[in-house]
């Protein structure tokens, strides 16, 4: 259909045409400020990786204003709390109880936990078969203390179920200041209902090791966890070894949850030799294969060594453990390790936030991957309730026959 206009008869007063000026003029203007505003924007990008583009965000918006204009009590609608619960469950969706968002709160918790000092129970926690459990009570700690041991289900804390809480988000819970207390029901093996549990938090100092000498030759070295000062004692400790005449050595990896891949790799260096592989990173798909090696003095290398491990053996532990098996045939006596075989890194967020996301997973230098299997021990003692309640320890007493007969 054609369109024709008859100029003669299409007169615009001096009205229309001040209209017609200002649309155009504030069309203009628009336009201006959109591609600044995307040239803008662009250099404030921070992703490396964008979403693809034909993913929609519009549902977030939409949900977020319905939030805004809606709920019933607007007072507690706090936009931080929001976005750091839209990036926790977009991060949470993966599965992975290991790879989690940190709030600046909780990474500065997680920083304290590292360094070995904090307010709390003393405790290491994780997740196993989608439920919540001790992986560790660390050495002389309230939770120590008040009896609860690796493999212990934590089914509520002070009445708030856990089924649906990250290990972050329990941790923030069961934590607190000194002095104050907190109720855990607990759910063991072998006991028929849960129980509850008040313990009384306290300011936790956790040593990295401690050594004895039982009897004329054996030295008894317990290592805790993998903290940042663990290198350093590991080799104050080796020099008291060496002067006290001991010519074996029994290492107690039990209820160590782990701690700095580079601290149990440094220890691992006094009892292989350089070069040795201690554990291998596999980045999954077709990357290559990260080997970490031996690089330490080797002092012990020819010492008989056995090593400790149960259920609250885990990551680092379990590195240790299976490097000593693999690279020397080192025996593990005790109960099967935890199974916390995946690598975490942590990265830096702004605004004081972090990211601890899952990598890779490590393997023994043979290759047996640790994650969610664990190490098995070469001779298996179990720990009886009637041995908790003696204070007898079956595992050691075998370990010492065994390292004596070396």
């Amino acid at each position: 259909m054609d369109f024709k206009i008859n100029l003669k008869e299409f007169k615009i007063n001096y009205q229309t045409k001040r209209k017609v000026l200002i649309l155009l003029l504030g069309l203009f203007l628009i336009g201006t400020s959109l591609e600044i505003g995307y040239y803008i924007g662009k250099e404030r990008v921070i992703c490396e990786v964008c979403p693809p583009q034909d993913l929609d965000f519009s549902l977030f918006w939409e949900t977020y204003n319905k939030l805004k204009t809606d709920f019933y009590k607007p007072e507690k609608i706090d936009d931080k709390k929001l976005l750091y619960g839209a990036i926790s469950g977009m991060v949470g969706s993966l599965g992975d109880p290991y790879t989690v968002f940190l709030s600046p709160d909780e990474t500065k918790k997680f920083m304290e936990d590292i360094t070995g000092r904090f307010e709390g129970v003393g405790m290491e926690i994780g997740i196993r078969n989608k439920i919540l459990q001790v992986v560790a009570p660390l050495e002389g700690t309230p939770a120590d203390k008040a009896g609860l041991r690796a493999g212990d289900q934590i089914l509520k804390i002070n009445g708030k179920d856990t089924s649906d809480l990250t290990v972050e988000e329990a941790a923030s819970l069961i934590r607190g200041p000194r002095g104050t207390k907190v109720t855990l029901t607990i759910l063991r093996k072998g006991w028929e209902s849960p129980k509850d549990i008040e313990i009384e938090r306290a300011l936790v100092e956790v040593p990295s090791l401690t050594w004895k000498l039982i009897g004329d030759s054996v030295a008894y070295v317990k290592i805790y966890q993998f903290s940042e000062k663990a290198s350093l004692d590991f080799t104050k400790i080796s020099v008291q070894i060496l002067a006290s005449g001991a010519d074996r050595i029994i290492i107690d990896l039990r209820n160590n949850p782990g701690g700095y891949l580079e601290v149990a790799k440094d220890i691992a260096g006094f009892f292989l030799e350089r070069g040795d592989v201690v554990v291998i990173e596999d980045f999954g798909k077709e990357e290559t294969r990260q080997e970490y090696k031996a690089g330490g003095s080797a002092i012990f290398l020819d010492y008989p060594v056995v090593i400790l491990i149960n259920e609250g053996s885990a990551s680092g532990s379990e590195i240790l453990a299976g490097a000593l098996r693999d690279d020397r045939g080192i025996k593990l006596i005790g109960q099967d390790s935890f199974g916390k075989g995946s690598v975490q890194q942590l990265e830096t967020l702004r605004e004081g936030a972090a990211l601890k996301v899952t990598t890779a997973e490590w393997l023994t230098p043979k290759g047996q991957t640790i994650s969610e299997v664990g190490l098995k021990p070469d001779i298996k003692v179990e720990m009886t309730e009637k041995d908790y309640e003696e204070d007898k320890d079956p595992q050691l007493d075998k370990a010492l026959e065994i390292i004596k007969g070396l």
